[in-house]
């Protein structure tokens, strides 16, 4: 489980990186990022450190599939806090094809993604 300083939790915060940020694909995942480090935000979203979201839709699979997949997002997102910025907040919205991809292929995917913004 993601701890609470480091999960996008509002509507307005998913729709913020989304709209207002970069977007790269990969097979299993489309990957929206946003860096808060120019905005004139509060104190404590800089320092909590990269915050994620998940979008996880039915198109995944049944509610079983869906939560697997969630588990495994959360893990590599984890796996992320000190390879990002501080100010970074992060959607990931994971494909049809995440449902099959064990854990290494969207960490793979994730990472691939980041590297199209050299982070």
């Amino acid at each position: 489980m993601l701890p609470a300083q480091h999960k996008l939790t509002s509507p307005a915060e998913f729709r913020r990186t989304i709209k207002g940020g970069r977007r790269a694909g990969t097979r299993t995942v489309v990957v929206h990022y946003r860096n808060n480090k120019s905005q004139d935000l509060s104190h404590d979203i800089a320092a909590s450190g990269p915050r994620f979201g998940l979008v996880v839709s039915k198109a995944v699979g049944n509610a079983v599939v869906r939560h697997r997949t969630s588990r495994r997002l959360r893990h590599v997102c984890m796996s992320l806090f000190d390879a990002l910025p501080p100010t970074a907040d992060i959607v990931i919205r994971a494909l049809p094809a995440s449902a099959a991809a064990s854990s290494e292929q969207l960490a793979k995917d994730i990472r691939k993604a980041l590297r199209k913004w050299d982070i």
